[in-house]
């Protein structure tokens, strides 16, 4: 016979999803590889490259604009909109930062969202993916650490359980869709600059210089820029702010990073939509948002709250 109603367990006392969904495939772990390496490949050979052919004023616009563009579809689509819920959107807006996020090669949008509310979850203890504290504190368990946390936990076959910290987008069909075509943006977002390139300069040369510079390094200082915040911005830096992790302000980055590198300052409050909350503080992707938000295309905003900032603030040391 089965259960009655009072039987059965309630949604509330079921026990929570676990943190991990098995293990990522040989062939997911092959194109993590691929996509960091051959980016990574193409920056280290710029710079011979670069001395006197190969690059123009074409080249410079195009990588600065798809730099930009991409960066902007994490830090305010992925991160800020997705993750932490700083702003809703309507549709149209909601596929836009789906497709745009993706277009930077840092993962499928849903398993780029779970592995960040899963570092939240855990930031810098056991469960946190990318913690460069992770093996302890002496220079050669930081050395190994600051590997991890930039980019040697991609290579890890732990999977995110997607079901326990990402249900709302798991649920949601367009992004499920923009999902399932993380492989076709992928190549849109390597070949859009070369298509550009071409028609600017009316030259297959000028497509393949595009390819290499607004596609491939751009791709890979995008990289190293996002990793930076999970290594840097979690070991040096300024921590005005109580957290209970070890996120810190790192302003060097701030402008490349459109102001995701006032780390310590998104810690003491996840979910607000200005990160560079402090007085000259850049944060470019908080600007945008405002500028959604006055196009009517963001609402219900969430900006700074200066009492909860007061009540968070460290005191002076002594």
């Amino acid at each position: 016979m089965s259960q009655t109603l009072s039987q059965q367990p309630r949604l509330a006392e079921r026990a929570p999803e676990p943190v991990l969904a098995g293990e990522k495939s040989s062939g997911e772990l092959l194109l993590v590889k691929l996509f960091v390496v051959i980016p990574a490949l193409a920056l280290a050979a710029a710079v011979p490259f670069a001395w006197g052919w190969g690059l123009g004023w074409v080249d410079i616009g195009l990588a600065a604009f798809f730099y930009t563009l991409t960066c902007l579809g994490v830090t305010v689509g992925f991160h800020r909109y997705f993750t932490h819920g700083a702003f809703t959107a309507n549709r149209g807006l909601r596929v836009a930062l789906a497709v745009i996020g993706s277009m930077a090669l840092q993962g499928p949008v849903i398993s780029w969202v779970a592995d960040h509310r899963r570092h939240h979850a855990f930031a810098d203890r056991e469960g946190d993916p990318h913690s460069p504290w992770r093996f302890g504190s002496s220079a050669g368990a930081l050395a190994k650490g600051f590997w991890h946390a930039h980019m040697g936990w991609l290579f890890e076959r732990d999977h995110t359980n997607a079901a326990r910290f990402a249900p709302d987008l798991l649920a949601d069909a367009d992004i499920q869709r923009v999902n399932r075509w993380f492989p076709a943006l992928s190549v849109a977002t390597l070949l859009a600059p070369a298509l550009a390139g071409g028609l600017i300069t009316w030259s297959w040369w000028g497509a393949v210089t595009a390819f290499f510079w607004a596609g491939l390094v751009r791709i890979a200082v995008l990289h190293h820029v996002t990793w930076s915040v999970n290594s840097i911005c979690h070991m040096i830096g300024d921590r005005p702010f109580e957290a209970r992790d070890r996120s810190a302000n790192f302003w060097p980055l701030a402008i490349v990073s459109m102001g995701e590198s006032w780390h310590n300052s998104h810690h003491a409050d996840p979910t607000c939509a200005r990160h560079g909350v402090r007085r000259g503080q850049v944060d470019v992707s908080a600007r945008v948002i405002w500028a959604l938000e006055k196009a009517g295309w963001a609402r219900k905003v969430r900006w700074p709250r200066a009492k909860y900032l007061a009540r968070k603030l460290k005191a002076p040391a002594v």
